[in-house]
């Protein structure tokens, strides 16, 4: 058991998912202690996850715990969403436990920072800036988009894995 603070990072199914184990570091570096919850199909190739849990000491969770089991992390001290893809924890569908962990989170009021990955053209959708109005109106924290196309030069934008723990600072 260790005093530092405990975050959560929820890791969405996105191409630049692969480079979670950059927000890790940099969070250990800040002197957070850090859990991985991955949505399903996250868990299906889109990141190194014996790289995760070897980084973090810990496993990753992505399916419920039994009733009875022991709770694998302590309670957040706040949590992260990075990448965050479109989905439905506005709505309060808590159908998997990335999602029911964010909306658990956001009713006790715990600090979440969120890095969006959309594509442009789910960020037009409404049901899109209906969520993140929603989100934002329950204190949840935003970075900027990043839709992870090519840039006029051939190279792609660098994702701001940091740009969350700042983020978290900020509020």
């Amino acid at each position: 058991m260790t005093d530092k603070p405990f975050l959560y990072v929820v890791v969405c199914a996105a191409g630049v998912a692969a480079d979670v184990s950059k927000l890790i570091t940099a969070a250990q570096e800040r002197d957070w202690e850090v859990g991985v919850i991955a949505t399903p199909t996250a868990m299906n190739g889109f990141f190194d996850a014996a790289a995760v849990e070897t980084g973090t000491g810990r496993p990753i969770r992505s399916a419920w715990r039994r009733p009875g089991d022991p709770r694998p992390f302590p309670a957040p001290d706040a949590v992260v969403v990075a990448p965050a893809t479109f989905n439905k924890w506005a709505a309060g569908i808590a159908d998997t436990l990335a999602v029911g962990t964010l909306c658990e989170a956001a009713g006790l009021g715990v600090p979440i920072a969120v890095l969006p990955c959309v594509a442009d053209a789910l960020a037009a959708h409404p049901a899109y800036r209906d969520a993140v109005a929603r989100l934002r109106g329950m204190g949840v924290r935003f970075g900027d988009p990043y839709a992870g196309q090519d840039e006029v030069d051939g190279g792609r934008r660098e994702f701001g894995w940091e740009r969350a723990l700042d983020l978290l600072r900020s509020g």
